[in-house]
This record gives C-alpha cells, sequence and structure tokens, in this order.
C-alpha cells in the first residue's frame, strides 16, 4: 500500500504464530466468498477479471504523499460497489497472489495477512456502510468514505498484526501508520469517487444501490 510505513506486507515481518492463524483464517474467508460468489448475476462474471486487471495496474502507481511516503491505489471499495462483496474479495485475492508470485510484491507467508488486510475487511466494511445508501448519489458518496476508512483499517490491521509479532510497539505503530495513511486514503476515496462517477454517466447499471450484496 505505501513505501515507509509499508502496509502490503512482505515475508519476514510476522512471526508463524501470527501469519499462520492469519493464513488458515484467510483461506476460510476466501473459501466462503467463493461459495457466496455462486449467487452473483451471470452478466457480472466477466467483470471480475477487467477490473481485476485495473487495480492490479493501478496498483503499480505510487503517487507521493509527502515526508518520504509514496501510497497506491487500494482499490477493494471500488471491486465491492461494482462486483459485490465476495466476488470483490475473491478478485482482490487473485490481484495479491499474482504481485507475490510475478512482482514479489508481498510474499507468500504473509499472503494471509495481506487477503485478510487488504481484501476481506476493506470488502465487509464497504458493504456493511454501501447499504445505507438509499441512492445512487448517496452510495458514491458513501463509497468514498469506506474508501478513506478501509485504508485506515488496513494500516490498523497492520499494526496490530507487527505488535503480536513483537517487531514494533502497539501505540507508536498505529500512530505512525495511521498518520501516514490520513493522506492516502483521501486519494482513495477521490480515485472510488471518480472511477464510480465515470461508470455512472457511462454504464449506470454498473453502479447500482444494494450492488454490494454479493
Amino acid at each position: 500500500m505505501c513505501h515507509n510505513g509499508e502496509v502490503h506486507l512482505p515475508d519476514g515481518l510476522l512471526r508463524p504464530a501470527v501469519f499462520a492463524p492469519l493464513l488458515a483464517g484467510g483461506a476460510v474467508a476466501v473459501g466462503w466468498a467463493a461459495r457466496a460468489s455462486r449467487r452473483m448475476g451471470e452478466d457480472r462474471a466477466p467483470l471480475m477479471g477487467i477490473l481485476g486487471a485495473f487495480v492490479f495496474a493501478a496498483q503499480l502507481v505510487n503517487v507521493p504523499v509527502g515526508v518520504g511516503t509514496s501510497g497506491h491505489f487500494l482499490g477493494t471499495v471500488l471491486l465491492t460497489v461494482l462486483l459485490g462483496w465476495a466476488p470483490a474479495a475473491l478478485t482482490m485475492t487473485a490481484v495479491l497472489l499474482l504481485q507475490a508470485l510475478v512482482l514479489q510484491d508481498g510474499g507468500l507467508t504473509a499472503l494471509g495477512a495481506n487477503v485478510v488486510n487488504m481484501a476481506v475487511a476493506p470488502a465487509l466494511l464497504a458493504t456493511l456502510l454501501c447499504r445505507l445508501a438509499s441512492s445512487r448519489r448517496s452510495l458514491i458518496v458513501t463509497a468514498g468514505v469506506a474508501a478513506w476508512l478501509s485504508v485506515l483499517v488496513t494500516a490498523a490491521l497492520l499494526g496490530f498484526e507487527l505488535w503480536l509479532s513483537g517487531t514494533a510497539a502497539l501505540g507508536p505503530a498505529l500512530a505512525a501508520l495511521l498518520l501516514v495513511h490520513v493522506p492516502i486514503g483521501g486519494i482513495e476515496a477521490l480515485v472510488t469517487v471518480l472511477v464510480l462517477r465515470f461508470l455512472q454517466a457511462l454504464r449506470p447499471d454498473l453502479v447500482r444501490v444494494h450492488g454490494t450484496e454479493a
């Protein structure tokens, strides 16, 4: 997610006692998402590949946010609004796996943590928030808020995982990670809102209220 306060976890930062349960939990969550995705309409299935490719490419672009730090697009909330939480979690998991295998961005032992932090948790957060929307306009605004919060939730989860691994003290880790990711979350929210507004104008059928249901 960012450099100098990395949120996209590489191998070696988490102890086996931390990354092993996260691998197991991530696998269970992905299996749950795969089962829930069977209810997704056939018209949305091709979008998983298209949007997955978009997120993969978008994450290659790093944007400086100051003090030697840069951030990149996460995209889970955008995927959730357009696909539903379960296909979104599956698509993001595929992106994370491809990044780990091809780009060495993230690691295989850290894959469970990255899936939980960057795929499952943001997708569920977006689902809970976006179900409150009553119109397409309010959905886009809510998605922007969810996108900003998703970045902070991801950073907070990482802070707890580093603390559990004895890599960092909890208070300083949370403070540093959250401070860095406030502007990164702003970038995430802006990109999410702009893409959804563009799709609403071009393909309004893709931006549906309660479209996060799965």
